[in-house]
């Protein structure tokens, strides 16, 4: 039985989005195992008939003792599995995993870049020379002579690849890791006050600030209520604080659900999502969305713009732009008829490419294909 080790920093994360990918994986006669950090989480991991290994990899930890340590704990779980193909995704698991892959002798690499993170988006201070070193990494991994090197959009894989990080035929391009349609599915609008949501973490570049001020545009709006379903990171340097959260909720004028592990029962609730993300790789909630036949509104930006048919599953806005977000959620909130037509729509772009069997599947060939190649170089 041929082994795969999938391997995601926070296992919260890897619930939520590639938890299909490594059921799938079994199902397929793989002996699949895990690694991530701790945390109540992982019950559920090991619930789902999946071996599971604890690592020390935090998400932005810059202690370099702690890394050097966090690199060692993959080395030797490498060692020790010897799985015949490594699946990374993330950062740190992408860079750790790739120098460990090459070092330990892996002979199949499958990495995942989900998004081009903070580092990338936030090109400016400090943040320049740590781009340079996390590039030069980048290479050194994405060199190894059995890998696919994974992208969620064609703009991410374009930017590597032109900036000579990644050579070209060691890339592909996959619409994320799917969404389960039957969990997902369409039910009609609720009655009452037109609810529009925001649901993500929240954190400037993921535009929240402008959410809030389109939010207070439209506040006079009557039989309106904007949510924000999400919570702030204290890793992430993009995130609001816990002062600015207290805030927005002393102010009432947005609603703060805090986290939901249950975005379908959420979606089910509201009528319109927005999402003014300043990048992403492929953002599921806008896939979850368009599966519960619900119109979106985002930012004309990459990952966005791959995810919806503008004007026909939803709305594209300029990026940073509070006041042309609010005009797009005003017609929104104004036309009932365009959110039916959008949500239909939507629900036919779900099935048609980001169904989780499908995806799948595309998952599954890769592992072939990958484990084949270790096979042929003996």
């Amino acid at each position: 039985m041929k082994k795969v080790l999938i391997v995601v920093n926070i296992p919260k994360f890897f619930l939520s989005h590639w938890l299909g990918i490594a059921v799938t994986a079994k199902a397929a006669g793989y002996q699949v195992h895990v690694a991530t950090m701790a945390g109540p989480d992982v019950a559920k991991i090991h619930a789902a008939g999946l071996i599971h290994h604890e690592i020390p990899m935090s998400r932005s930890g810059t202690n370099v003792w702690r890394e050097l340590k966090s690199l060692w704990a993959v080395i030797r779980l490498f060692r020790q599995v010897k799985p015949d193909l490594v699946h990374l995704i993330t950062i740190k698991p992408v860079i750790y995993g790739g120098i460990a892959a090459r070092l330990t002798g892996v002979r199949a690499v499958l990495s995942a870049v989900t998004g081009l993170g903070y580092v990338f988006i936030n090109q400016q201070g400090n943040t320049l020379g740590l781009k340079r070193v996390i590039s030069a990494l980048y290479t050194y991994v994405f060199g190894h002579r059995n890998i696919r090197v994974l992208f969620e959009n064609d703009s991410d894989r374009d930017s590597f690849c032109q900036s000579g990080i990644v050579k070209p035929q060691r890339t592909v391009v996959v619409h994320g890791a799917g969404v389960d349609l039957e969990h997902f599915h369409v039910v009609p609008e609720p009655v009452g006050k037109v609810r529009v949501i925001f649901a993500a973490r929240l954190l400037r570049d993921k535009g929240v600030q402008e959410f809030l001020l389109a939010a207070q545009q439209l506040k006079d709006v009557p039989n309106v209520e904007f949510v924000l379903a999400g919570d702030i990171d204290p890793d992430n340097p993009a995130s609001l604080s816990s002062e600015e959260l207290a805030v927005i909720k002393q102010q009432g004028s947005v609603q703060v659900v805090g986290f939901c592990d249950d975005m379908a029962a959420l979606f089910r609730q509201c009528h319109v999502i927005v999402l003014p993300s300043y990048r992403e790789g492929l953002p599921k909630v806008l896939i979850e969305a368009a599966a519960c036949g619900r119109p979106v509104v985002t930012s004309d930006v990459a990952g966005c713009r791959h995810v919806i048919i503008p004007d026909v599953t939803g709305l594209l806005v300029p990026v940073k732009d509070a006041q042309a977000l609010a005009t797009a959620i005003g017609q929104l909130i104004d036309n009932p008829q365009m959110r039916l037509q959008f949500g239909r729509a939507g629900r036919e772009l779900a099935e048609q490419r980001f169904g989780e069997a499908q995806i799948g599947q595309t998952y599954m060939s890769l592992y072939q294909q990958l484990i084949a190649g270790a096979d042929s170089h003996g």
